[in-house]
């Protein structure tokens, strides 16, 4: 009888951060994986990241409508690398880990030993911000527990230059000491401040910078550059999903408590990106202001204001990453570049 071939997987079959630190640390040999065909790369046997996967599963039940494991894993953790691998790649690679493939076809359905109400108290607390109470409101969500996750929603590997743009009024070229925010007492509602605090709104690149200013054809916009300083705390919303990893946890209760904060978390996230009116401004961005000062406000464990710097969150209107910036003066302005917009693109459904 012939020998079974070992297949090995590597670090771009998955997006978790902690399974590619663990296939790093254990590999013992490299060449092409045999998953996503990634050539040259370390390789390890998929059987050793059994032990990972086995806490993760006992989060779920069987259920004759529900869905597969590799779907559950999709959706909410982002497991594996939908960019390398596709679905049907995705339940081999499933099977191999818990050298089971029977298991890959079975249905499942999320346990309701840990369901938690933490989108439907957000839902209150934000309607209520918006329309009843402003500042003293009765609804509620667990700061505790939201705060003690964001040091895992530290970003890390940013650019140092980003970008702030204003449309001209005219022919006069803004100079840099114009490409700041304006003075507290002009400052009106943003997606991340309240009127009269001035953050610093900045884009990834020139483009989402202009976007940002929502442009009409022809117009002329300056776009400055602003250095970030070295150490800033800024917490990424954008997919909390590829930061906290449920590898790092080895704890079911605790696995299955951070699916439901994962599921707040990217709905907080979704808050910040959220496309808003201008005429509608002053209310809809209630809820993300409150995140914000939420945020820039968390305590440690130990009660002691932590000291976050800003949020990081998708462009409602480009492709690149925007930054709220809480205090303006940890970013120096250096040079500005003036554009003409040839083109706006809109989208209808």
């Amino acid at each position: 009888m012939t020998p079974r071939r070992q297949l090995m997987c590597c670090t771009e079959c998955f997006n978790d951060r902690h399974l590619k630190r663990t296939i790093n640390d254990n590999t013992t040999s490299s060449g092409r994986c045999n998953f996503c065909g990634t050539s040259d790369i370390p390789l390890l046997d998929p059987k050793q990241l059994a032990d990972l996967f086995a806490p993760l599963i006992t989060i779920y039940e069987e259920f004759d409508e529900g869905r597969t494991l590799v779907e559950w894993f999709a959706e909410d953790w982002n497991i594996f690398s939908s960019n390398n691998i596709a679905e049907a790649v995705a339940f081999r690679l499933l099977g191999e880990i818990l050298d089971d493939g029977e298991i890959t076809r079975r249905l499942f359905r999320p346990s309701d030993r840990f369901s938690s109400n933490g989108i439907a108290r957000w839902e209150q607390l934000r309607t209520e911000l918006m329309y009843v109470n402003r500042f003293f409101p009765d609804a509620n969500i667990d700061v505790p527990r939201l705060s003690s996750l964001l040091p895992e929603l530290v970003a890390d590997s940013l650019p140092t230059i980003w970008y702030r743009a204003r449309l001209m009024d005219g022919d006069v070229e803004f100079q840099i000491k114009d490409m700041g925010p304006p003075p507290a007492r002009r400052s009106s509602h943003g997606r991340a401040n309240p009127p009269g605090i001035p953050y610093l709104y900045l884009g990834s690149d020139a483009i989402s910078a202009i976007s940002e200013v929502r442009p009409h054809t022809g117009e002329m916009a300056c776009v400055a550059e602003f250095r970030l300083r070295e150490g800033l705390r800024l917490v990424d919303l954008r997919d909390p999903r590829m930061r906290l990893s449920p590898f790092s946890y080895g704890d079911e209760d605790k696995i299955g408590s951070l699916r439901e904060d994962l599921s707040l978390l990217a709905r907080l996230g979704d808050e910040l990106t959220r496309p808003v009116l201008p005429s509608g401004a002053a209310i809809d961005y209630v809820p993300s202001q409150y995140l914000c000062e939420l945020i820039k406000n968390a305590s440690g464990d130990d009660g002691r204001k932590v000291g976050y710097d800003g949020v990081l969150y998708n462009s409602a209107v480009g492709g690149g990453i925007n930054l709220a910036l809480f205090d303006p003066t940890k970013a120096e302005g250096g040079s500005v570049t003036k554009y003409t917009v040839k083109k706006v693109s809109v989208d209808v459904i």
